[in-house]
């Protein structure tokens, strides 16, 4: 849980201070957009091969190798002189995030393997509030007028030693496929299993970038919200995804899996059809907070049940599962941009129901596998034939 609070402390430093890098450089709007491309433009086009060299080299050492890269990386792009080497700069950045998170995410389901408790949820809300640090951190020497490229390094540099001592304090576990298992290459083309759950986490990170993009733009132009009142909608769908994430590991000893996603993403649709109808700011709000529990634990728990496949490394299933979650992250803002140009936000935003929808009804995906073996137990008994 630790390590999952230290590993966005650095990034999140570094995203109160973009206003001032895109002054800077002197980018519109429209150069700034694709600048910023370059950070899931770097983890998609490295996620197909973190997979694999994870499940090779092993998920701690994943994380302390990818700590090294990714402090380093993190302080780059508030050193960048121009919009192209911004963007290469972000790309490297998203480039050595995927290999932490991924080794993140597979320790996390291999210490939940081991010891018989439930810590998914939980350590991605530590995640939550990590990134949360991160930005109160870059906020506070942005208003002591500290550089950016001083203070992102000086961030980067205050939590690298305690990552790496955190990171060589987790233990060694074994990320291979259930011994007597057919085992599938981390190269293969995903089961059908696991296609079914990345669409479930699809429609959830869908709505995660929806929320993220258009929540002010929402209150501003559908509730003609104005001043400090616009971004308020986000930090409310932040604390209660935080939260959600926190209650998620009790809920699922209570409920399971399956349960747990069916009643958060119930909630997730309430609350898109709230945010859809809202007449006035404090239902918007309520609405923004009910989708926020909605998609709270849908990550956690598909990279459990990609991770429980066992049909290869879980290493391979997880990073495939990143893939799909990041598109999911980076179509949903464009294609409600696109409806809210041609219609109006209040319909944007409502795109996100039929996601939900979708999540909702593929939670039945997510129902631990039992593991089969051709082991024949009665053969290890003396006697038996």
């Amino acid at each position: 849980m630790l390590i999952f609070f230290l590993q966005p402390i650095a990034y999140g430093s570094w995203l109160p201070r973009i206003p001032e890098i895109q002054a800077r450089l002197e980018l519109g709007p429209a150069s700034l957009a694709v600048a910023l491309l370059g950070m899931p433009v770097g983890t998609l086009l490295t996620l197909p091969f973190a997979g694999p060299l994870v499940g090779r080299i092993g998920a701690r050492q994943a994380i302390v190798l990818g700590f090294v890269f990714y402090s380093l990386a993190a302080c780059l792009p508030v050193l960048a002189p121009n919009m192209a080497w911004l963007f290469l700069a972000l790309m490297l950045a998203g480039s050595s995030i995927s290999f932490v998170e991924l080794g993140l995410n597979v320790e996390a389901d291999l210490v939940e393997k081991s010891s018989g408790r439930l810590i998914m949820n939980t350590s991605h809300g530590f995640w939550s509030l990590g990134i949360m640090a991160g930005s109160l951190i870059g906020s506070g020497f942005a208003a002591l007028a500290v550089a950016p490229q001083i203070a992102v390094p000086i961030a980067a540099a205050m939590v690298l030693p305690i990552a790496l001592l955190v990171g060589q304090a987790l233990p060694a576990l074994s990320d291979a496929a259930p011994e007597g298992q057919t085992h599938r290459s981390a190269w293969s083309l995903p089961s059908p299993a696991l296609v079914g759950i990345c669409l479930f986490v699809f429609g959830i990170t869908m709505t995660e970038g929806a929320m993220a993009d258009w929540s002010a733009i929402f209150l501003r132009d559908a509730l003609s919200a104005d001043g400090g009142l616009v971004g308020i909608g986000y930090s409310i769908f932040a604390l209660m995804v935080a939260s959600g994430r926190f209650g998620g590991d009790l809920l699922k000893r209570r409920f399971g899996a399956v349960g747990t996603a069916r009643l958060c993403g119930t909630l997730g649709v309430l609350g898109g059809i709230t945010l859809f109808l809202a007449p006035t700011l404090p239902l918007a709000l309520v609405g923004f907070g009910i989708i926020g529990v909605g998609v709270s634990v849908g990550f956690p728990l598909a990279v459990t049940a990609a991770a429980g496949l066992g049909d290869r490394a879980a290493s391979a299933n997880v990073a495939v599962l990143s893939f799909v979650a990041l598109c999911g992250f980076l179509i949903g803002p464009p294609l409600i941009g696109f409806v809210a140009e041609h219609v109006d936000i209040r319909v944007g935003v409502a795109c996100v129901v039929p996601a939900l929808l979708l999540s909702l009804f593929l939670a039945g995906r997510l129902a631990p596998r039992p593991v089969r073996t051709t082991r024949n137990p009665e053969a290890e008994i003396p006697g038996v034939l």
